[in-house]
């Protein structure tokens, strides 16, 4: 376990008034919990103090707060009706504990991780609208729940509807005011710069206006005065004595009794999840997104509820109310929890008079305003925005939270999440993609990293969409690990379905564990039978084609390896492209090409010359290609010098330090037209930018005239129909490949 700091100097004095408002907030829900549990209204504070102080010191996270839990309410009714007495439920909270302890040894917080941040995020907007709910009537001073509950009870025969009208008939005016008055301060405070930044929390300001208020109230008439029934009831200890006999102890005469155990064991899962979650919600919430280690905290909660088995309190959890009250309240590392608990005891043994004066209504505002905060509209806003997979869970989570119970909902909410992640890989758990490779079209399905049975009902529908005749690449080459019921599935299909079909089969990148060879079936090269099947207007489609995936980032996927062994015996190249030798335009790449589909001809300026010649007539007349591609390319920097020395007094060399590059720009100027000669140096730079890629298209169409003209041998077999010789630009800024033929170029 890695260690965290208990509390900063620079914190304190923020965590100490956080702690204080957390407090003061626990400290009916304390009450309240343990009244909905059915259990001894002591036990419910227990569970507070130890949740603050014990559970405070060994957990790791910084701003969660352990306390008895709203959502385990019910179960810990169910239990102690079952094993027929509240000490007997205590030896089986002690064996949950120690599960717990199991659980975190044996690092099971990782399950945390598996949790979807759409389940997380229905959580906390669920907790949120039920702190609205059930604090709406208590704000109003609706209070008939004796004992001063508060909590989110777990509804049995009825719910927080039900309350709301209830509500109606049962209001008090002095509480009202109070609930009212608190929940505008908070407001205010948010809204009013000065307030907002200074260091007294608006919570600790409602408390005391409250109290204050509430003794006005005592004064006066109209049916404002605050009864008890409204005020924070604290059990009262007249001694020391009469304090520990509020203690229970375990029976450990039970311990033979199957139930126990049985009972702890519900308990200890049933409250390491509600922690994992709350964990998770509470780490969203942390302003320094700072992550709580999920198993120590397992840890924690267990040596807390064993301790609560042995002293008689009811179930600790990390609890999302507390902690996020504590978040807003501004608490900075775990001492502000373990101020809450101090606080608690503090209070309960030496105080409870004091608490006693603190309205109801005021801490439901506290509650209230953290439910709005919980619950917004921008995190609703947000989650649709996201999409249906992320929306839908949220939103039913919520809602099954909230007509149900905390557990049921976040059930729910996981059931509906998995069956999204079940159609998901049913529809695109792969990437498909369909290629067009030099023989046809290609089905290329990259099989993801980890393929389970999730994947089986894509795969199945990948099969049955092939059509007859159809090609089907299967590629693993970045999987490392496959279901043995898959593997099946695909050798059925290979050995079975495809021959009859029609359809064939290429696999790519299996182990050989898999005993499933490599066997391509396609070529993704360029060979001899597809040389001579493919005519010039067919090339050119193919490289216009690939230009047009180089664009759109749908390069093929080529097995290099196979290429050059492939070619390593001979080259059959579809074309001959001669470019310039500028370092943004690879032949290769701009048109998605693999090894042995084309000459590659670079010079700058893409001019010709014998030696140019020489070299496009062998990739024509003895390797067979089928077209000739001359590239000019936009912002070229030969014609750039060559338009900027046009006219110029100086010569190459002197302006350009380049010994040899004196021919290339005297055979790229003659593409100059006298009339832009002479206006060169007054052109604006946009007029100028425009001149050197006109130029640069006018020199790729006098490079064609000129192969044309000077090559006797390229020239017949453009006349036969068996060559073609065009032009082209490439825009250095988009990648697009224009290709173009000069209509005076004689053949």
């Amino acid at each position: 376990m890695t260690a965290t700091k208990i509390f900063s100097r620079t914190t304190l004095p923020r965590d100490m008034i956080s702690g204080m408002v957390v407090f003061l907030v626990a400290l009916p829900l304390c009450l309240g919990v343990a009244l909905a549990s059915n259990a001894p209204l002591f036990s419910g504070l227990l569970a507070g103090i130890v949740g603050g102080i014990v559970v405070g010191l060994l957990s790791g996270s910084h701003t969660s707060v352990s306390g008895p839990a709203a959502g385990l309410t019910a179960i810990v009714a169910a239990q102690l009706t079952m094993l027929g007495s509240f000490e007997t439920f205590l030896l089986a909270l002690m064996f949950g504990g120690l599960v717990q302890i199991v659980f975190g040894v044996a690092r099971a917080g990782f399950l945390s991780a598996f949790f979807p941040s759409s389940v997380i995020k229905g959580l906390l907007a669920a907790i949120g609208v039920i702190l609205i709910l059930k604090q709406i009537p208590h704000v109003l001073g609706h209070d008939t729940d004796p004992e001063g509950e508060m909590a989110f009870r777990q509804w049995d025969h009825e719910n927080t509807l039900s309350e709301l009208y209830a509500m109606l008939s049962d209001l008090h005016l002095g509480a009202a005011l109070i609930g009212l008055l608190s929940i505008s301060t908070l407001i205010l405070w948010d809204k009013i710069p000065s307030l907002k930044k200074s260091s007294l929390p608006p919570q600790l300001v409602v408390v005391l206006l409250g109290i204050g208020l509430c003794q006005v109230f005592q004064n006066l008439g109209w049916g404002l005065r605050i009864e008890e029934s409204h005020l924070v009831q604290v059990p009262v200890a007249k001694s020391f004595a009469e304090f520990v006999g509020f203690l229970k102890w375990p029976d450990f005469s039970q311990w033979s009794n199957p139930a126990v155990y049985t009972a702890g064991l519900t308990l200890a899962i049933v409250a390491s999840l509600e922690t994992l979650l709350n964990l998770q919600a509470v780490d969203k919430l942390d302003p320094r997104q700072r992550p709580s280690p999920s198993s120590r905290e397992l840890v924690a909660q267990g040596i807390g509820n064993v301790l609560m088995g042995l002293i008689g309190g009811i179930p600790v959890t990390s609890v999302i109310v507390r902690s996020s009250v504590n978040i807003n309240a501004g608490g900075q590392t775990k001492f502000s929890t373990i101020v809450h608990g101090v606080l608690l005891l503090v209070s309960v043994a030496f105080l409870p008079s004091w608490l006693n004066m603190i309205p109801l209504s005021c801490l439901a505002a506290i509650l209230l305003v953290t439910g709005v905060k919980l619950a917004s509209p921008a995190l609703v806003r947000q989650m649709w925005h996201d999409g249906r997979y992320q929306f839908l869970p949220f939103v039913l989570t919520v809602l099954s939270i909230v007509l149900t119970d905390l557990l049921t909902g976040v059930g729910i909410g996981l059931a509906i999440s998995l069956a999204f992640i079940l159609h998901s890989n049913m529809r695109r758990p792969m990437r498909r993609i369909v290629e067009c490779h030099l023989d046809g079209d290609v089905t290329h399905v990259e099989l993801a990293n980890q393929v389970s049975f999730l994947n089986r009902a894509a795969l199945e529908n990948v099969f049955k969409s092939m059509p007859r005749g159809g090609h089907l690449l299967l590629d693993a080459l970045n999987t490392v690990y496959i279901d043995p019921d898959i593997l099946s599935m695909i050798r059925e299909f290979k050995e079975k379905t495809a021959p009859i079909r029609g359809v064939q089969v290429s696999l790519r990148g299996f182990r050989d564990k898999y005993k499933l060879d490599d066997e391509i079936q396609y070529a993704d090269y360029s060979t001899r039978e597809l040389q001579d099947l493919l005519t010039p207007a067919q090339v050119q489609k193919i490289l216009q084609e690939g230009n047009d995936r180089f664009r759109a980032g749908r390069r093929l996927t080529r097995d290099l390896e196979r290429q050059l062994k492939a070619t390593a015996i001979g080259q059959h190249p579809l074309a001959v492209v001669l470019s310039c030798v500028d370092s943004r335009t690879p032949t290769e790449l701009i048109f998605d090409l693999g090894l042995g589909d084309v000459f590659s001809i670079r010079i700058a300026g893409n001019i010709v010359s014998d030696k140019v010649l020489g070299s496009m007539e062998y990739g024509c007349a003895v390797a067979g290609a089928k077209l000739i591609v001359i590239i000019g390319h936009t912002k070229c920097g030969a014609v750039t010098a060559a338009v900027n020395l046009a006219g110029s007094k100086a010569n190459t060399e002197q302006a350009t330090g380049c010994q040899h590059l004196e021919p290339i720009i005297q055979e790229i100027q003659l593409s100059i037209d006298s009339q832009s000669w002479t206006q060169m140096e007054t052109l604006p730079e946009q007029a100028k930018a425009d001149l050197i890629n006109a130029v640069a298209r006018q020199n790729v169409l006098r490079t064609v005239q000129s192969v044309l003209q000077q090559s006797r041998t390229i020239n017949q077999l453009a006349v036969k129909g068996r060559l073609k010789v065009v032009g082209a630009m490439y825009d250095v800024d988009t990648g697009k490949i224009e290709f173009f033929l000069d209509e005076a170029a004689v053949a």
